[in-house]
């Protein structure tokens, strides 16, 4: 004797399917949305900086050459710049305010530099450094 599962167990309502369907287009649709602003979020910051050059001026002064790169004209910028000594010991750090282009920057420091390196611009909506 077969029975039918339908007649034994019950059918679910007609309803549950499209609305199953439904909500996870909504989820999706919601999720893809969000990935999206993410992205274009994150790849447009607001300020964004780069060491094209450094020079060892004295045995207590680097100095740099830091390109900004400034979204707007009224963005209010933040920048910082490190220099290392040959033992890769932090022997002096800037923090300027930019100006849109080209920053000449003198990090004064404790014994002689080898290096420098930006730690990167910030600016108010952008706390991650560029």
């Amino acid at each position: 004797m077969t029975t039918d599962l339908a007649d034994r167990y019950g059918a679910p309502p007609r309803w549950r399917r499209p609305v199953t369907v439904g909500v996870a287009v909504v989820l999706a649709a919601a999720g893809l949305t969000w990935l999206a602003w993410t992205a274009w979020f994150h790849s447009t910051p607001v300020v964004t900086s780069e060491v094209v050059t450094y020079e060892v001026a004295s045995d207590h002064e680097m100095r740099a050459r830091v390109d900004v790169e400034l979204g707007a004209d009224d963005v209010e910028a933040s920048c910082r710049v490190r220099a290392y000594a040959e033992d890769h010991t932090t022997v002096g750090e800037l923090a300027f305010t930019p100006v849109d282009g080209t920053n000449e920057v003198v990090i004064r420091t404790e014994r002689r530099a080898t290096t420098v390196e930006k730690l990167g611009c910030t600016a108010e909506g952008q706390p991650r450094p560029r």
